[in-house]
């Protein structure tokens, strides 16, 4: 089996968003950073070169496939900001509904700008999220 190339790191975090261009994607990323480490209560991390990720938790799939993995993260890739909400959005279709703009992958949260959405109702999906973890350790 083959073994997960993101992984988390010493990167500096504050390296990588400092050369985020541009600018106006920098200034919604440190927000996004800022939202995650409240709503996590961990401090954020390098995982691979260019997601930052909170928290941990260890998963494992029906095929066998286990690993370690971030409970939330993002990446301020060059068409979006990158959103990683590690449960799935089937449980979030009421706040969706809230949100405003945006589009999703399997995990992925798609955003042009901060501003698109509603931050109360994207804090309280983080929030949702990073406590489902913390149930699910427990």
């Amino acid at each position: 089996m083959a073994e997960l190339k993101t992984k988390m790191n010493d990167g500096s975090v504050e390296d990588f968003l400092n050369q985020v261009e541009p600018v106006s994607k920098r200034e919604d990323s440190y927000r996004i950073l800022k939202m995650m480490e409240e709503i996590s209560g961990a401090k954020p991390k390098m995982w691979g070169s260019s997601i930052i990720g909170f928290g941990q938790t260890h998963y494992k799939y029906a095929s066998g496939r286990e690993g370690d993995w971030f409970q939330i993260g993002f990446s301020p890739r060059k068409q979006n900001l990158t959103l990683y909400v590690m449960t799935g959005y089937d449980k979030y279709e009421e706040l969706l509904a809230k949100l405003g703009k945006y589009k999703t992958g399997v995990s992925c949260l798609y955003l042009k700008h901060l501003d698109d959405v509603d931050e109360k109702v994207l804090r309280e999906m983080l929030k949702r999220t990073v406590d489902y973890f913390i149930n699910k350790e427990s």
